[in-house]
């Protein structure tokens, strides 16, 4: 079983960076694919960005978020650009036992951050 703990959220305004930080503990994170989903008060959880064990990636905001990984570190990306208003929401990391691509369904996932909140000010 893997632990997943997300940093890097905050309170920012409209056309600011960030970029949330995935650590994870008792488990190497080269073994899993990778995603991160967000959760905007009243809404369903949606997929943001997923990276493989191999590294490679997609994203649903594209041009202004990108995953990545540093297996050295046990971390997982996301650094966010551009940030709107409409990006306000929990973010969630999460870890996915096996599988050889990426993966962008919330059911794929076996593991879960406790989320970190973004809120963007317009």
């Amino acid at each position: 079983q893997v632990q997943l703990v997300e940093s890097g959220g905050g309170l920012v305004q409209a056309g600011d960076s960030l970029r949330l930080s995935c650590a994870a503990s008792q488990r190497t994170i080269s073994m899993y694919p990778m995603g991160w989903f967000r959760q905007a008060a009243g809404k369903e959880r949606e997929f943001v960005a997923a990276i493989s064990r191999g590294g490679g990636s997609t994203n649903s905001v594209k041009g202004r978020f990108t995953i990545s990984r540093d297996n050295a570190k046990n971390t997982v990306y996301l650094q966010m650009n551009s940030l709107k208003p409409e990006d306000t929401a929990v973010y969630y990391c999460a870890a996915r036992n096996g599988g050889s691509t990426w993966y962008s369904a919330v059911h794929e996932y076996d593991y879960w951050g406790q989320g970190t909140q973004v809120t963007v000010s317009s």
